[in-house]
């Protein structure tokens, strides 16, 4: 028997997430065997009057292929790949992974193709640029494991955090928005972070239940070269199969000049991917208030309330500060009480101390409002 809130989300992701139009093509992927939503999601668009397409991935089939792929036929692969993204006007990924660290120890030359000539080309450019999206993950047994709960537990959470009342959060994020746009200097403080840069000039945008979902963060991207100072982030951070911890930068006029972590050699190897690698692409502000902590995975992690990420890699089309990379990597910090607390300051005013929102009119940001 389904769930009402598979069908529930289903319409959402249709109807609100990528507002799927009558005639439309919709690429629904699925990587993992949880079947469920991806029906939901298929009936829910030829419900909507779309055109739907189907594609699974097994992450251990992916797994053999990048392993035992050279660059060139990575490249062959991507571009078949990437006709038929190009025919797509939206596309939705659920992504149900068995296990955080399927892709751990794939050789370096493989994953390093993976980034350069599949990544970046289809999914940060074509996707994200040209596609109406919405990426997420599945409430299954392994995200319940990550997130350190029972999988029903994990369930109430995942629909609960997912599927807020997205018209208030819209409603509350406008005065951010509006704030961050007339906003020129930003300085974060906190353990290990005293960090400067400036948004001027770069738009903003309030994502409220309209791309990755969960939803619940406000976007934009710092001038290319303007980031000076240093950062420490607290949040653990999965990628390309490795969990990174203790993950500290160095900044000079935006470029990370020195950059630490539990695994420094390939931190190291992902940030000299290309020259964009090493400079910032997003800086994004946390206010989802169902997500408090961290569960390794970045989906959720990057929403978390009282957090903000800032991006080493690829810079969104519409928030675009010139950066361009084959990397987009949310690296991810909490600046509540209970992580270290910390400060963020718009051209000298305190905006938010140790997570909350201090001005009356930023105020309806904070959890206890959005709930």
């Amino acid at each position: 028997m389904e769930d009402p809130r598979i069908r529930k989300f289903a319409q959402f992701l249709i109807n609100r997430a990528v507002y799927l139009q009558k005639g439309e093509k919709i690429l629904i992927e699925l990587h993992g065997r949880e079947t469920g939503l991806a029906k939901a999601l298929v009936e829910e668009a030829y419900a909507a009057g779309g055109k739907p397409y189907i594609h699974i991935f097994d992450y251990e089939l992916e797994r053999a292929l990048i392993t035992g792929a050279d660059r060139g036929h990575i490249k062959q692969v991507a571009s078949y790949e990437l006709n038929r993204m190009k025919d797509m006007d939206a596309y939705i990924d659920i992504r149900a992974t068995e296990n955080i660290n399927a892709w751990k120890g794939i050789p370096e030359p493989g994953m390093e193709a993976y980034r350069k000539e599949y990544w970046g080309p289809i999914h940060l450019d074509r996707r994200c640029n040209h596609t109406k999206w919405s990426v997420l993950r599945y409430p299954n047994n392994a995200m319940a494991q990550l997130a350190g709960m029972s999988t029903g537990d994990y369930e109430d959470f995942y629909f609960r955090a997912c599927l807020l009342d997205y018209d208030k959060m819209a409603k509350a994020m406008e005065k951010l928005v509006a704030r961050m746009a007339r906003t020129d200097q930003v300085r974060i403080t906190g353990p290990g972070t005293d960090l400067a840069f400036s948004i001027k000039g770069i738009p903003s945008i309030g994502m409220s239940g309209n791309r990755n979902i969960p939803d619940g963060e406000i976007y934009t991207a710092p001038v290319r070269d303007s980031v000076n100072g240093t950062i420490s982030y607290n949040v653990p951070s999965p990628y390309e199969g490795l969990l990174f911890t203790g993950v500290k930068f160095e900044f000079r006029d935006g470029k990370i000049i020195k950059a630490e972590s539990n695994n420094t050699e390939k931190l190291n190897k992902i940030l000299d991917t290309d020259d964009g690698a090493r400079y910032i692409g997003e800086f994004a502000i946390g206010v989802n208030p169902v997500i408090r902590d961290p569960m390794a995975d970045i989906l959720f992690d990057e929403k978390i309330t009282g957090s903000f990420h800032f991006t080493p890699g690829q810079a969104y089309e519409n928030a675009d500060n010139g950066n361009k990379s084959s990397v987009h990597w949310d690296l991810i910090s909490i600046q509540r009480k209970e992580y270290g607390g910390g400060e963020m300051y718009f051209d000298g005013e305190l905006i938010r101390k140790d997570g909350i929102f201090l001005p009356d009119d930023l105020q309806c940001l904070n959890p206890e409002n959005l709930l």
